[in-house]
């Protein structure tokens, strides 16, 4: 008989615990410079809003990884893109590992 309101009681926690305490993402809002390209779609990489949108992401990026990690980056050096990803191996990188050695896996050049 006590397992006939142990499933509606525990659904019943459930759905509670999951309202009441949703995830929350990292609070770091995205500057407007950004958020004006939010939901475009470009041509093209020579596309003048591209390039313009993957400056400020590689600016946006460049700040946000000195910030984080204490290294500095020259944003000419590699695109939006890649500094996305270098920024995703920082994350999952040892303390003990030098961050040259990610820098090498990219070339050179946005």
């Amino acid at each position: 008989m006590k397992w006939r309101w142990f499933l509606p009681i525990f659904i019943t926690l459930l759905w509670f615990g999951v309202n009441a305490f949703p995830t929350q993402a990292e609070r770091g809002d995205l500057p407007s410079q950004l958020l004006a390209y939010a939901g475009k779609s470009y041509k093209g990489v020579q596309d003048p809003q591209y390039t313009s949108y993957d400056l400020a992401l590689r600016e946006y990026i460049v700040k946000r990884v000195n910030e984080r990690f204490g290294v500095t980056l020259d944003p000419k050096n590699y695109s939006g893109f890649d500094f996305l990803e270098i920024e995703a191996l920082f994350k999952c990188k040892k303390l003990n590992e030098p961050f040259d050695i990610y820098l090498k896996m990219f070339p050179k050049g946005p």
